[in-house]
């Protein structure tokens, strides 16, 4: 029989920087991870095996994430939890014994059970198994048109990336606009412009009926009527958790189908918690429960869960998540964290928001100067940010991670109007006219407006 002291079901992201920081604050313990496959790709950066990286070989997670530290890595899959023994069984036989348990066991492709059609041959989800990744983009070079579902992060990228194949992509989607959970409609728009400038056939606001073919899937029905030619399609409609192992060892379940967790990401089990998307999310502003999926998320909670293994680390805990997301489309960087304008009104706050356009380098005439907007969702009557998004140059996605920082930190207006900020002409914004302060300039101005209106 196999021992360890702490066993790492998954192995990738959240499972091995949960090795990794476990080891480091537990040096005394062995770690062992155990995944299904020999190479683990880099979820992020799936859609770009299509395009720009060209090849699952050059997306790989290093296992040294983990084994630089001591941590072990094992191939084989667990089948079975058994918690009074406290030993696991994998595929290949092997008896593990276990002292604590880490799930992090991840999520799979959404495939709606409604949709007919979804099982044809050329019909493609978009999961984290290179060998899966491996043949169908081997598939997809084969053909012209391709129909991507799903205008989300993952679908807007896959898009983008299918077309400089080039290929002919068509890019469904049934929300009004792409993007549209992430970001206000002022926004959504400019990455709908950037998307049509590329090519990309756009077809919003509509859903599909059913993928038809023969053998192999020729075309798209959407839902007023209009059919596309297609060689293939890519599901691009989300993520479920993936909690069969942990509901077969009789684990709780949320309704959403996330494994329950405190916010120490322990488990019902005292000597089992659960990180990344298989874990059980709260929205840091809403409190209510959470869909999100994000590598950047489970890395934090797995943190959370390795420095608390054998012991609680005062406020080391997980307050929540603030959906820190971006994506770049044709060297224009969008990012958002926190929550919208409309879900938070929807959610019952009082709100301004404050925008601000400039330039992230000063002078704007500087060669590799972008246009640069920021956005901020604000609580009216506290000035606190709840929410904010921004475009511009693929300097975006650390202002994104700023803009997640301040939310987290619930910092308001006010901490940003005084905020105390370095600038330099090829690097920054000019001091004068800093989008994100300016930008909270802004909401000042419109929350005393509704103060004034109010009175």
């Amino acid at each position: 029989m196999e021992r360890t002291d702490v066993l790492v079901v998954g192995g990738s992201a959240a499972g091995l920087v949960a090795a990794q920081v476990g080891r480091a604050y537990y040096p005394d313990k062995d770690f062992l991870v155990v995944r299904d496959t020999s190479s683990a790709v880099i979820p992020c950066a799936i859609p770009y095996i299509f395009g720009s990286l060209g090849s699952t070989e050059r997306d790989i997670l290093p296992d040294a994430l983990a084994t630089k530290s001591g941590a072990r890595v094992m191939i084989d899959r667990i089948e079975d939890v058994d918690r009074k023994s406290k030993v696991c069984t994998t595929a290949s036989g092997t008896s593990i014994a276990y002292d604590k348990l880490i799930m992090a066991t991840g999520s799979t492709p959404k495939v709606p059970g409604w949709l007919k059609g979804a099982t044809l041959p050329g019909v493609f989800t978009v999961p984290k198994n290179k060998d899966y990744l491996d043949a169908m983009l081997g598939s997809l070079r084969k053909g012209a048109t391709v129909a991507v579902i799903g205008a989300g992060f993952i679908g807007v990228e896959l898009a983008e990336q299918l077309r400089a194949m080039p290929m002919n992509v068509y890019l469904v989607e049934v929300l009004p606009h792409v993007l549209g959970l992430a970001f206000d409609e002022e926004i959504a728009v400019e990455a709908e412009a950037i998307l049509t400038n590329l090519g990309v056939q756009l077809r919003t606001g509509v859903g599909v009926e059913e993928l038809v073919g023969d053998g192999h899937v020729r075309s798209v029905r959407l839902s007023n009527g209009d059919t596309i030619d297609v060689d293939s399609v890519v599901l691009a409609m989300g993520y479920v958790s993936e909690t069969t192992l942990a509901a077969k060892a009789g684990l709780p379940i949320n309704e959403q189908g996330f494994i329950v967790v405190d916010e120490y990401m322990r488990t019902a089990d005292p000597d089992i918690v659960a990180v990344g998307d298989c874990a059980e999310k709260r929205d840091f502003i809403t409190r209510r429960p959470s869909g999100t999926m994000l590598a950047s998320t489970a890395c934090a909670e797995a943190r959370v869960a390795a420095m608390n293994l054998y012991g609680l680390c005062s406020l080391k805990n997980f307050g929540g998540t603030i959906a820190v997301y971006s994506t770049a489309l044709d060297g224009t960087g969008f990012g958002t964290a926190g929550i919208t304008a409309a879900a938070a009104e929807k959610a019952g706050f009082r709100i301004v928001t404050g925008s601000f356009t400039g330039m992230d380098r000063h002078p704007g005439s500087l060669e590799d100067a972008h246009k640069q907007t920021v956005r901020l969702v604000v609580v009216r009557d506290s000035g606190t940010i709840i929410g904010g998004a921004a475009v511009g140059g693929l300097s975006t996605g650390e202002l994104t991670n700023v803009l997640g920082l301040v939310i987290q930190n619930r910092m308001s207006i006010g901490d940003l109007l005084t905020a105390q900020i370095g600038t330099q002409p090829c690097l920054t914004a000019s001091p004068a006219a800093y989008p994100l302060i300016m930008a909270a300039e802004a909401a000042a101005q419109a929350a005393a407006w509704a103060a004034a209106r109010a009175s």
